[in-house]
């Protein structure tokens, strides 16, 4: 016993002569190295190629469940409202209009036009169809009494 410790000769004199075995040999020291470096290079391009097949897969199913819409000019439509709200109200409704399309892009953007003749853009996929205001459309009234 050493400092009220024992000791491990033979343990710590095959570590101390492994390491002086390796620190001796710089040759076989860099050749390690170098394979380990090149290793873990290519652990990162696997790892790379993994994660760019991922995104495309995703983006794939993400694109196939988006819904194209297409409007045509002077057709009604609702605007989604997505601004922050504090106070969130239950039975109000995020859609805000009924706007008129003006002219759509091939990318998607639709120009609205309001009541009063101003313009703007959105996008596309903030807008829907508006199916509230048809004149043609029989409604009929049924009253209801408490007796």
């Amino acid at each position: 016993m050493v400092f009220g410790k024992s000791c491990h000769l033979p343990a710590q004199l095959e570590h101390q002569a492994y390491w002086e075995k390796l620190n001796l040999d710089l040759e076989l020291a860099g050749r390690k190295r170098v394979d380990q470096l090149h290793e873990l290079e290519e652990f990162r391009l696997h790892a790379h190629e993994n994660a760019k097949l991922y995104k495309e897969k995703t983006k794939m199913w993400h694109d196939k469940h988006i819904v194209p819409h297409t409007f045509t000019l002077g057709e009604k439509v609702l605007l989604f409202n997505s601004r922050l709200r504090l106070f969130l109200e239950k039975l109000r409704s995020k859609w805000s209009g009924s706007f008129e399309v003006a002219r759509m892009t091939q990318h998607g953007v639709v120009e609205l036009k309001v009541e009063n003749g101003l313009t703007f853009l959105v996008n596309g996929q903030r807008v829907k169809h508006y199916f509230g205001e048809d004149s043609d459309c029989n409604w009929e009234a049924l009253e209801l009494n408490d007796e």
